[in-house]
């Protein structure tokens, strides 16, 4: 035995809906202590936006090397189909703390299959379930408290969940990133995308994400190849992930994958099956600029009838899309104010942020 790590497996055990730096602490302070650490989280219900995938995903970033049990009913449930084990249910959040203990210690010694020798916790819950486990398995579990009293961070996961953009401080990026919403503009040329993305990202204080393709472009002199739409697509959408942890509440995209997927069709005729893919990211809101600013050529665009051209093709595209779709119109103020009211609308709603992984049915060839 490590002297430095006198624990062989410490055990840390919450809902993380969603998992702060509280929780963060715990699990830190366990890993010091213990050659390995099993973070298992379990709630029943869970929590709108902290589902077991996306508490899943959070511990994976911040803690890689530990043994990462994000469960669920039907994981419990097809865990014992695996072992041959009779299933039991969850208990609901409400239980006793008894009921509680008696479902870990089951859960813990039958389809999970690992006794821990050490419990790490900030809560009063520890003692009696570290004694609740010694029983079951006839040996000691050492209860290790970690600042029960909240010192350094005194925030709870009930708090975050009222406000989680008001209380994002307590949330490492890596996990406040899941509560952003993506906001895409879309429209043809010269429509003030890139004007309204500006304005409202400030008008927000929150991020925005530039539009890649027109970058390329210029840095290419206008010669593109369909790789550089398929590399143009990657990066726009690899930018986006990069500007999350920069945002508050709302990322603000000037365009999206779509638009390239467009492009390739208009200047190539040909729509690679991995551009498609990217084509049909999801976002929260879509917010469509009519074409009522003026055509201003500035060297690199190809015109007013191609302009009315793109606008009708994203009308026909948006059309099959399932997200939101916000029209605007008007001068740039006017724009702005539209947006935000939508914006307050979804807030209003606790719309959820979407999972861009989750595509709508596959585009229509240009």
């Amino acid at each position: 035995m490590n002297p430095a790590r006198p624990h062989r497996l410490g055990l840390v055990v919450g809902k993380f809906s969603p998992l702060h730096l509280g929780h963060e602490q715990v699990i830190g302070q366990a890993q010091q202590a213990c050659e390995q650490v099993l973070v298992l989280g379990y709630s029943q219900p869970s929590f709108a936006g902290c589902e077991r995938a996306r508490r899943e995903a959070w511990v994976r970033r911040r803690f890689p090397g530990v043994i990462n049990l994000q469960i669920d009913d039907d994981w419990v449930r097809a865990r014992c189909a695996e072992r041959g084990l009779p299933w039991r249910p969850m208990p609901d959040n409400l239980a006793s703390d008894e009921a509680q203990q008696d479902w870990l210690a089951w859960l813990l010694d039958g389809p999970i299959g690992l006794r821990p020798d050490a419990m790490f916790a900030s809560e009063p819950y520890l003692g009696p379930t570290c004694e609740r486990l010694a029983r079951t398995w006839a040996r000691p579990v050492t209860p290790v408290s970690v600042d029960p009293h909240r010192a350094r961070h005194p925030i709870s996961a009930r708090t975050l969940r009222q406000d989680v953009h008001a209380h994002r401080t307590w949330l490492h990026p890596d996990v406040y990133r899941d509560f952003v919403q993506r906001v895409v503009l879309l429209g043809g040329e010269s429509s003030g995308k890139t004007t309204l993305a500006e304005a409202l990202a400030q008008a927000e204080g929150t991020a925005w994400v530039p539009e890649h393709g027109r970058e390329r472009w210029l840095a290419c002199g206008g010669q593109l190849t369909l790789q550089d739409l398929v590399d143009i697509a990657h990066t726009q959408v690899a930018h986006e992930e990069a500007r999350l942890s920069q945002a508050h509440r709302w990322l603000v995209c000037d365009t999206s994958p779509l638009t390239t997927w467009g492009y390739a069709g208009w200047m190539f005729q040909q729509q690679p099956p991995e551009l498609t893919q990217a084509a049909m990211r999801r976002y929260d809101l879509i917010v469509l600029c009519e074409p009522d600013f003026g055509f201003v050529q500035d060297g690199t665009r190809r015109g007013a009838d191609f302009q009315r051209e793109q606008h009708a093709w994203y009308e026909a595209q948006l059309l099959k899309r399932s997200e939101p779709v916000l029209r605007v119109r008007g001068p740039l103020a006017q724009r702005v104010a539209q947006v935000q009211a939508a914006l307050a609308e979804l807030s209003q709603r606790g719309v959820q942020p979407c999972d861009p992984a989750e595509p709508p049915d596959p585009p229509e060839p240009s």
